[in-house]
């Protein structure tokens, strides 16, 4: 893991800063390379040099993770952050750990996707039509960023949602923390988010103005294993999402 970052360039990875990057590719290697949170940058260092025992014979990515999924998708899901073990080992979102199990287990059982696992980054997965990312990019110590974290990580969030404009339809937030994060997110990018800001409740639907915001609560193990979320409730909300969005998928 090279954890010296790259030369000439500001903290956010690149020089004229993410509003100058004009495709998600770049977008995604830009976030790659961010160091402008100082204490989410030695976290995800550290776990990836200490690591844990059951993954002793992996080479962390422990670096910013960016979204996954086409360029031209047409349902967004927004989570958290990576998993200390989980994204920030594998350097895919959702991916290596129990709340990617929940999720990619749910999209692939609507038709959203190749198979029903997220391993590791080569392990073939396919989303179709469906864009996977967060607004914090960082693994963050106990899995709570902060609110100056969030707000830092914005620019990214606010760039993947203008250039995925032309084709989006319909989002996902996952959980409270992504709520309060993406609606900020989503009205710099030029959407319309009614005032007062709507609260999130589980399964809540808001019309923006040519893109419906869905709420659903996080596939956090906290969530799953007691029964907050269940395998349906999910599936309920990807199924609307996914219908507004125009993805024929899996009834």
């Amino acid at each position: 893991m090279d954890s010296s970052g790259p030369d000439n360039l500001d903290n956010y990875g690149d020089p004229g800063g993410p509003d100058r990057i004009d495709d998600l590719g770049g977008l995604d290697r830009r976030i790659a390379d961010c160091r402008a949170c100082p204490r989410l940058v030695a976290w995800r260092e550290e776990v990836a040099r200490t690591k844990r025992a059951a993954f002793n014979d992996w080479t962390y990515w422990g670096r910013p993770v960016p979204g996954y999924g086409p360029p031209d998708a047409r349902l967004l899901i927004v989570g958290l952050a990576p998993a200390a073990h989980g994204g920030n080992r594998t350097g895919r979102m959702f991916t290596g750990d129990r709340s990617g199990d929940v999720l990619y287990q749910a999209l692939y059982d609507i038709g959203l996707t190749s198979q029903p696992t997220s391993v590791s980054a080569g392990d073939g997965l396919e989303l179709y039509g469906v864009r996977v990312t967060s607004p914090v990019h960082c693994a963050p110590p106990a899995n709570k960023p902060t609110p100056a974290e969030r707000d830092t990580c914005r620019p990214w969030l606010v760039r993947e949602l203008t250039l995925l404009r032309p084709t989006v339809r319909a989002a996902v937030v996952l959980g409270a923390f992504g709520w309060q994060a993406a609606l900020p997110a989503f009205a710099e990018a030029g959407w319309t988010v009614p005032r007062p800001r709507p609260a999130f409740a589980h399964g809540t639907r808001v019309s923006l103005g040519g893109l419906d915001l869905f709420g659903c609560y996080h596939v956090s193990q906290q969530n799953t294993f007691t029964g907050r979320l269940t395998p349906d409730m999910l599936r309920e909300v990807l199924r609307a999402a996914a219908d507004a969005a125009g993805l024929p998928g899996r009834k």
